[in-house]
């Protein structure tokens, strides 16, 4: 009985995922099966992070803009000046609003007597 080789489907599946892990350490990016776990965990882990990071922009466009308002004395607090801003309907998002603080906070300023009108 002569000798089957196997085809290449198989192999040429395995090394697209190993290099995929190509940069882990030690066993996952060496051993097929461990690889296949450690691709799922990072992808879940990419996931997750992905929402993460937006929260914590979002913190970080909040303080900067709460430090900004107390400290040239804009406004009483952070979530004042927002619920006013609502209620005149200048919609500026976070983002914005703490870019002009740490730029210009002039702007800030004239924004800030635009919602005390």
């Amino acid at each position: 009985m002569t000798r089957i080789k196997r085809g290449y489907i198989a192999r040429r599946r395995r090394t697209k995922i190993r290099l995929f892990s190509s940069s882990f350490r030690g066993a996952r990016s060496r051993l097929t099966r461990t690889i296949n776990q450690q691709k799922i965990r990072a992808l879940v882990s990419a996931h997750q992070d992905r929402g993460k990071q937006k929260r914590y922009f979002r913190r970080l466009w909040i303080t900067r803009i709460n430090a900004v308002i107390r400290y040239y004395k804009v406004y009483f607090s952070y979530s004042r000046l927002i619920h006013n801003l609502y209620k005149k309907k200048l919609l500026l998002n976070r983002k914005i609003l703490a870019q002009i603080a740490i730029l210009n906070s002039n702007c800030l300023y004239m924004i800030s007597n635009e919602i005390l009108k």
